[in-house]
């Protein structure tokens, strides 16, 4: 992923939550467009926005009032950790309004828990909202202990561009665990970035695998610098190979330098 895309988008998220369940209903307004918390603002005390101890009193005092108070609280807890927010954040999962169940699935990525594991991974699969299917698909990356991988991989598959996009993020977190899960999800975010008629989902695998390499066989690595060479060479989305690039020269390996240096020499690199 664009290390932009991925940063900042998440940051974004975090920064403000937007009250809108009839465009957030909408399953295509999810494919790329914004996000309904990159337009929400919070009606927050300022005077305690370096006081985290004094917000999350506050938060926790607003999850336990009426629909806007809640969604204020949800706000506070996107961005801070709070073990005492769990017990109000685990109920907020099933509500009917979309934007509080998935401001509430974003707050308990920010907030793991275990007894939300189950819980996310239905609403990873099952739920009608895109928006909520893209929380579900980032905040699952935070529980790299739980078996979240398959349904990544299937949501990486089947579903919309915008949780396509964050599936294929959240399975470098996954992967990340251990060699195994390295090595798996490096073959499936492989073949998406193949196959994925999406750029930025391609981009994001292609962050994604940078973020794995290190983690990897010899033999993988060799396919996976392989494919990402194919990608720099011959993807049809400028994007997608000036990712390419970017993570194939950030790579500590001096034969991938080389290779990217002859490329240059004979001009199928600007």
């Amino acid at each position: 992923m664009n290390k932009e895309v991925s940063s900042n988008s998440v940051n974004k998220d975090f920064a403000s939550l937007a009250i809108d369940p009839q465009v957030l209903a909408q399953e295509l307004a999810a494919e790329i467009q914004g996000d309904p918390l990159d337009e929400i603002e919070l009606e927050s005390v300022r005077a305690n926005k370096n006081n985290a101890s004094n917000e999350c009193d506050l938060g926790l005092k607003w999850l336990q009032q009426g629909h806007e108070e809640r969604l204020q609280g949800l706000r506070v807890f996107c961005e801070h950790r709070d073990p005492r927010a769990l017990p109000f954040l685990l109920p907020l999962l099933s509500e009917p309004c979309p934007v509080e169940r998935m401001s509430a699935v974003y707050a308990l990525g920010r907030n793991p828990s275990s007894k939300a594991v189950n819980i996310l991974l239905s609403l990873l699969k099952n739920d009608s909202n895109a928006y909520v299917r893209k929380a579900a698909a980032w905040s699952l990356g935070n529980y790299s202990n739980a078996p979240v991988m398959k349904p990544l991989v299937e949501a990486l598959e089947t579903d919309v561009a915008a949780v396509r996009l964050w599936a294929a993020s959240s399975l470098s977190e996954v992967g990340s665990s251990s060699f195994e899960s390295a090595e798996e999800a490096t073959k499936i975010l492989l073949l998406s970035l193949q196959i994925d008629d999406e750029p930025v989902v391609r981009s994001n695998c292609i962050w994604s695998l940078g973020r794995l390499y290190e983690k990897l066989s010899v033999s993988t690595k060799d396919s996976l610098v392989g494919q990402l060479i194919e990608a720099l060479l011959h993807d049809g989305e400028h994007s997608v190979r000036y990712e390419a690039q970017i993570v194939l020269e950030q790579m500590d390996d001096q034969s991938v330098h080389f290779r990217l240096k002859t490329l240059k020499e004979e001009g199928s690199l600007s």
